[in-house]
């Protein structure tokens, strides 16, 4: 039934795109100036302990220019540094500050409480079902998402 599943599509891009606008508005609450997209930069950073601005931009389909400028940023709050790569000086790898991991352990703590608040009343079935479905829907990549430096889907 077509019809069904075009509403069903529907209904998730519309919380899926909810969702994004509350991460948004969560990573401005983390600090003022830091975005969702450095945010989430900063955070890879911290997760791959250090990596350079075009592992970033490959990763996230980002244009280095867009990687470029959220690092810039990242830099003025003191929050992500660049140290010399010990295999090849010549490159520039990215790290978090001591003040950077700082802000992000009290981001997550701060979500992980958020998330737990928002799910207490759901089941363990419920819960491994909504995770398994989250992997899946992850898992299936990035097909039709814009390329970087293309057209804008926004």
């Amino acid at each position: 039934m077509p019809g069904a599943r075009d509403a069903s599509v529907d209904i998730i891009q519309r919380e899926l795109t909810a969702f994004a606008r509350r991460a948004r508005a969560a990573a401005a609450r983390v600090h003022p100036e830091l975005s969702l997209v450095s945010y989430t930069l900063l955070s890879h950073i911290e997760d791959q302990q250090g990596c350079r601005a075009t592992d970033l931009a490959a990763h996230y389909l980002l244009d280095k220019s867009t990687v470029s400028r959220q690092i810039a940023a990242l830099e003025k709050m003191g929050l992500v540094e660049r140290r010399p790569d010990p295999d090849d000086h010549r490159v520039q790898v990215l790290h978090p500050t001591e003040a950077g991991s700082a802000m992000l352990a009290a981001a997550q703590a701060s979500r992980l409480a958020a998330y737990q608040e928002r799910l207490k009343d759901w089941s363990s079935d419920d819960l491994d079902r909504f995770a398994a479905l989250l992997l899946r829907y992850n898992a299936a990549g990035t097909a039709g998402l814009p390329t970087p430096g293309g057209p804008s889907t926004r």
